[in-house]
């Protein structure tokens, strides 16, 4: 039987370590909701600091310049609908 491997980021890429997806990939993101069920304020302040922790990775791989987009890959999934 397969053994199961998270998909959790590779720093200071953030690109999945299983999949290669920009992080958070979709089995991330399904793993998330399902460890953060009952406290989807407590996923949106996580979500943040690590987009937070991102920004700044992906700065200094792009020349100082944040990629666009990074609130929607970070936390607009997350939301409660």
């Amino acid at each position: 039987m397969p053994r199961y491997r998270p998909h959790v980021a590779a720093r200071p890429s953030w690109r999945c370590r299983v999949c290669g997806a920009a992080w958070p990939c979709s089995p991330a993101r399904l793993a998330l909701l399902g460890e953060y069920r009952e406290n989807r304020t407590g996923l949106l302040i996580y979500l943040g600091t690590l987009m937070y922790e991102a920004t700044g990775d992906l700065a200094d791989l792009n020349g100082q310049a944040v990629p666009d987009g990074l609130a929607d890959r970070f936390l607009s999934w997350a939301r409660a609908r």
